[in-house]
């Protein structure tokens, strides 16, 4: 019954949905809470583990799950990330243009690609466990659970992305649905397994890592019955998995770039996390519980970002450029209204959402300090998510990557090498985020408005110039 429910049958894909016509902000909405659904799960389980170790083992385990093992993990994670968006894209071009052979072969390669990979990630992550975590400058007191934990969520590397590889070519044939029930299933495991490994069992750090490892071979393992299960020409057969050399290069070509711009943000990420493990154990755990309550924020905003990426991809092949000027002006509203809801809500229930990940008094004073430094100012980060996401969506990738990468990451950084010495204490490093925010909003206003880079767009795929823009479209777009 459940495999009829998750979809095993041939097909599966989803009729695309046409937003050239109709109220843009609905369709806008339309796209944002499917996404949201998606987002508040990955969350949801990013968050499980980090909660339930700090209220049933304590103060140091909290760190060890968060602060520097997070910010490794996520790098991890972003490499997984960025070569599934190479087999997606691949596999999407190739299905898009009938050629079954190739999406065959692109599904062999990139399971070879999964195992390969993988193995490495796995033994040299491992290995290099250690010596990663103290030149982040991790606490002794954390140390050694930190180890703990980095080394058994890494042995569930192969899984992990053989999930996001799956998903991608699911996505890649139009199949949203299914990746997201077995996100929704994987969720859950890990919250059930987090409760028994950790609560009833007291197996600390090492039951919250095992509970991840776990749910992560349920989602892997619902994948591969989902390929493997199909008729379609992007069944996977194990006795097949062999590298093409022109699919994998292709693969690699568009993925490895797509991984390293989204770990431009884990290392400036990394390089925080070290200067915050230098101000003690309490603030790393402190650091870690707002990290929690923080991405339900970013969640939000990025879910925006995604709606409008899609939305103005399907109307500048449609050549309405008014209406994605107009949708620019939609989707600020939404984003600035959500930022502003989202930084009263913190300021107002930061304490009680705090306290679901600790009791500890003085660490709950420094999240608090957190949350009053750094809610107030999420509304100078919607300018970054909503014009990088249009400018995208009309296929103009490389400048909001240099501008976001500059601007955000490089600044950050060079805030921390330079700045913190002089003042080494907690808030210099909290600043450094609305800095570059602002900083980075400027700029993204500059070339959006300047509007160089949609007619350029334009001229290269050959479509009807713009028309002149009238007043009503350029005020929109401040």
């Amino acid at each position: 019954m459940i495999f009829r429910h998750l979809g095993w049958r041939r097909g599966g894909a989803q009729a695309a949905v046409q937003i050239t016509e109709g109220v843009i902000w609905k369709q806008l909405l339309y796209y944002f809470f499917p996404i949201l659904f998606g987002t508040f799960f990955q969350q949801l389980y990013n968050t499980a583990d980090a909660m339930i170790v700090g209220q049933f083992v304590g103060t140091q385990a909290l760190a060890a799950v968060g602060g520097a093992t997070g910010s490794l993990a996520s790098f991890c994670v972003n490499l997984f990330v960025g070569l599934s968006t190479g087999t997606t894209i691949i596999l999407a071009q190739a299905y898009g243009a009938r050629r079954m052979d190739d999406v065959s072969a692109t599904v062999h390669t990139s399971a070879g690609l999964v195992l390969a990979a993988g193995l490495v990630l796995t033994l040299g992550g491992i290995a290099a466990a250690p010596w990663a975590l103290r030149a982040m400058g991790t606490p002794e007191d954390v140390l050694q659970p930190a180890i703990l934990y980095l080394r058994i969520y890494l042995a569930g590397t192969i899984p992990a992305f053989f999930y996001n590889m799956g998903s991608g070519i699911l996505r890649a044939v139009g199949d949203t649905r299914r990746p997201l029930y077995f996100l929704v299933i994987a969720c859950l495991t890990n919250i059930v397994l987090d409760i028994l490994l950790v609560a009833a069992l007291g197996l600390g750090v090492a039951g919250a890592a095992l509970a991840t490892v776990l749910s992560q071979l349920v989602s892997a393992a619902l994948v591969f019955l989902c390929l493997t299960r199909t008729g379609a020409a992007y069944r996977l057969e194990v006795r097949r998995i062999r590298f093409h050399a022109r699919l994998l290069g292709d693969i690699l070509r568009v993925g490895v770039p797509a991984g390293l711009q989204s770990n431009m943000y884990a290392i400036s990420n990394i390089l925080i996390q070290s200067a915050i493990n230098g101000f003690g154990t309490a603030t790393v755990a402190a650091w870690t519980a707002f990290g929690k309550i923080d991405g339900f924020y970013w969640m939000i905003l990025g879910a925006f970002g995604m709606s409008i990426t899609t939305f103005a991809g399907q109307n500048f092949g449609a050549q309405k450029y008014a209406r994605i000027r107009e949708s620019v002006r939609v989707c600020l509203a939404l984003g600035f209204g959500s930022a502003a809801l989202m930084s009263v809500l913190y300021g107002i229930f930061g304490a009680p959402l705090l306290g679901l990940f600790t009791r500890d008094a003085a660490v709950l004073e420094v999240g608090m300090d957190i949350v009053r430094q750094m809610a107030p100012w999420y509304c100078a980060f919607v300018c970054i998510e909503i014009f990088a996401g249009v400018t995208r969506g009309c296929g103009c990738s490389l400048a909001p990557m240099l501008i976001t990468c500059g601007g955000v990451c490089v600044l950050r950084v060079a805030w921390v090498l330079f700045l913190l010495p002089m003042r080494p204490q907690l808030s210099t490093v909290l600043v450094s985020y609305p800095v570059s925010w602002i900083f980075t909003s400027a700029l993204f206003l500059i070339y959006y408005l300047q509007g160089g880079w949609l007619r350029a767009r334009i001229r290269k795929m050959g479509y009807e110039p713009e028309p002149p823009r009238n007043r009503r479209f350029k005020a929109g777009a401040k």
